[in-house]
């Protein structure tokens, strides 16, 4: 099988290069996308795939249920390079329906050392439950709860200080999405971070 991987690797430069003999030399040189994509590590979501982008035009941080944790260094490592030296011009943070992250999160099943992680989900549910349990179709309850995790992801990517200094200094946009998987078509939530921003400085306003 991994055999097989590289046969379609070996392929697939060929027919890269088919297109374009330098195509990898071009690749090499310093990447400059405009893009940084956080979404779910889930193996149907390929955002490249579903966003129509090539290698170097996209930059990704991918993790369960698409979080963005200010105590997980991952994500703030991959947001501070995109922002501070990327100079990215958005950020999308991008759920999906079907997700096994959330639909777990809505359980009260012990998943062991995902606990702590999926306890974040559960933030969310608490944040919104009262909205959440007035939806008696559970498949409609779980689009619903992706979408509100979107949005809160969203509120903790304004929260990070090089990502209010960016919207400020050169209007660095935030975007949150939503992929269904049974159509293939991405949702825009049409997130407004702007505003966002302003309740996180009218909480915390600078001297």
């Amino acid at each position: 099988m991994v055999k097989k991987i590289f046969d379609k690797n070996r392929k697939w430069v060929a027919k890269q290069l088919g297109k374009d003999e330098d195509y990898f030399s071009k690749l090499a040189k310093q990447q400059k996308p405009e893009y940084l994509y956080i979404g779910c590590s889930d193996s149907r979501v390929i955002p490249e795939s579903i966003m129509g982008f090539g290698c170097g035009e996209l930059f990704v941080h991918r993790n369960i249920g698409n979080l963005v944790s200010n105590t997980d260094l991952n994500v703030m490592s991959v947001i501070n390079y995109a922002v501070c030296h990327l100079k990215v011009k958005h950020i999308i943070v991008c759920g999906h329906t079907h997700c096994g992250g959330v639909e777990a999160a809505m359980t009260a099943e012990d998943f062991g050392v995902l606990n702590p992680w999926l306890r974040n989900i559960r933030d969310v549910y608490r944040l919104h439950r009262e909205e959440l349990e007035a939806i008696d179709d559970e498949d409609k309850k779980k689009e619903t709860l992706v979408e509100f995790n979107v949005r809160e992801q969203c509120f903790n990517l304004v929260k990070v200080h090089e990502v209010q200094e960016a919207i400020v200094e050169r209007g660095l946009n935030v975007h949150g999405w939503v992929f269904d998987i049974a159509t293939g078509k991405l949702k825009d939530l049409e997130i407004e971070h702007k505003q966002m921003l302003k309740e996180i400085q009218s909480v915390f306003p600078k001297k």
